[in-house]
């Protein structure tokens, strides 16, 4: 097996796999890396984005091969020390969570569109495919929009 190298959440780290182990394997099972979840392992779901250079991914379909010399971003490593990035406070000010699984994915799905879209319309926010079981999506617009007013 190779050694591939990639900076995560800020850190640089280095692991042995296979070139082609999905992103998501590695975060979770050899990093301890949990945020991202698993839910339907071909990026439909999207309970497992996260942003590789900034730009929003799916782990579960990118293979480690792909982020070799490149930054990682999860939902751990969101927040700037123990300030939470103004998309996680407003998941707490809106109390958008309910079972809490697809949170992380969500939250980074919308980190990703404030960035690309710092006052987005709600045809902008319909653009996150993220799936809530829960069905808490009201408020996720509601905390998107609080976040963009925030500075998201």
């Amino acid at each position: 097996m190779r050694s591939y190298s990639f900076t995560l959440n800020g850190e640089p780290v280095t692991v042995q796999a296979p070139a082609d182990m999905p992103l998501l394997w590695v975060l979770r099972d050899l990093l301890g890396v949990t945020g991202p979840k698993y839910g339907c392992g071909v990026g439909v779901c999207r309970a497992c984005t996260s942003h590789l250079d900034g730009a929003e991914i799916q782990p579960c379909t990118v293979p480690l091969a792909d982020c070799a010399n490149r930054a990682v971003t999860t939902i751990e490593g969101l927040a700037d020390g123990d300030t939470l990035h103004p998309v996680q406070q407003a998941w707490l000010d809106c109390d958008v969570a309910q079972c809490g699984f697809c949170q992380p994915g969500q939250i980074m799905a919308a980190a990703a569109l404030l960035e690309r879209t710092p006052h987005p319309t709600d045809a902008d926010i319909d653009t996150i495919e993220n799936i809530c079981r829960c069905g808490t999506y009201t408020r996720i617009r509601e905390a998107i929009k609080k976040a963009a007013e925030n500075g998201g």
